[in-house]
């Protein structure tokens, strides 16, 4: 009896410590980042740093660049594609030109409010019938959608309530074809401008308005000379982090859950941070002689979602089935 206990309890020491040996391995890992130091994503990354290794017993360290320091915008996608870096934000423009069927994500009033794009992203939907999606088609694994702002519109000369105060409005879009779409499914004249060339454009009236998140419209000064916010909230933008399929593929259970939780935490802090930016600005600009209002985002809504299904050349890969369930989330 004495002699099968101590088999018992050898073999039972040995496999605890085989799974401490491989559960505590330490991995480093590198995380580049396009935003700038003060950014919040770019803060939420270091607090993604911070608690993996809480969480990972220490297991795990996260290297983090910001300011596209180890990559640029061109090479972070590339990088992460090829094994090269472990983990980025990736957008769903980029998304989108490796998964079609997903294009859905980037269009106007695809979501209509945070809540809705965030029960959507994040949570067993997702990980069930979206990620799935987006591993297959780029190889990586989301660990959940941040929050980047909602885009509204800002004009020189009067306020936007419906699709018909836009008809003849020179928008300033960022230049490539799907914003240009956006615009004229807003009921405006689109117009390409280089973001540095806005400003000017609004004080002279080159153009009558232009659209980005609120953060934008403070940090650019475009309050400045264009004295009404329109809040159709016509873009509600996230992103996701991601891991490269070949890193997660070599981390033990426990720190993938590790990395899972730190994700968590991290777009936590920065949904929040972002979500209260928008709601103190709105006083800011109104403090500042800006005329703010809620137009009949339901016309707005309508009027684009008709435009995107329309047109077969911006929605004839989607996902259809997708697109329903997401658009049945309340």
């Amino acid at each position: 009896m004495k002699k099968t206990v101590s088999v018992i309890l050898a073999a039972a020491f040995l496999a605890v410590l085989c799974t401490a040996s491989f559960a505590d391995k330490t991995v480093t890992l590198r995380f580049n980042n396009l935003g700038v130091a003060t950014d919040a994503h770019t803060k939420g990354m270091e607090l993604f740093a911070k608690k993996a290794a809480e969480y990972s017993n220490g297991s795990i360290k996260v290297r983090t660049y910001h300011s596209g320091s180890l990559y640029t915008q061109e090479g972070e996608t590339e990088a992460i594609l090829n094994g090269e870096l472990d983990l980025c934000y990736i957008s769903w423009q980029t998304v989108a030109t490796k998964a079609p069927d997903l294009s859905m994500f980037t269009a106007g009033y695809f979501f209509s409010s945070y809540d809705h794009m965030t029960k959507a992203l994040n949570g067993d939907f997702a990980r069930a019938e979206i990620y799935p999606k987006v591993t297959k088609a780029l190889g990586v694994v989301p660990l959940g959608a941040f929050y980047l702002g909602s885009r509204q519109i800002n004009t020189r000369s009067k306020p936007v309530y419906t699709p018909e105060d836009l008809k003849g409005v020179l928008l300033r879009m960022p230049g490539l074809p799907t914003w240009l779409f956006l615009g004229r499914a807003l009921g405006a004249n689109p117009t390409p401008m280089a973001f540095g060339e806005v400003y000017t454009g609004l004080s002279t009236g080159a153009i009558d308005g232009q659209d980005n998140p609120m953060p934008t419209v403070k940090n650019a000064k475009f309050y400045e000379v264009a004295k009404y916010l329109s809040l159709t909230y016509h873009v509600i933008d996230s992103m996701l982090i991601c891991a490269a399929g070949d890193t997660w593929a070599k981390l033990s259970p426990a720190q993938r859950e590790a990395l899972q939780k730190a994700a968590d935490d991290a777009r936590a802090f920065i949904d929040e941070t972002n979500l209260k930016a928008e709601a103190e600005l709105t006083e800011f600009f109104k403090a500042n002689g800006v005329t703010v209002v809620t137009p009949d985002i339901k016309a707005f809504k309508d009027k684009v979602s008709a435009a995107y299904l329309a047109d077969k050349e911006m929605s004839g890969a989607w996902d259809m089935d997708l697109y329903k369930k997401v658009q049945n989330i309340k």
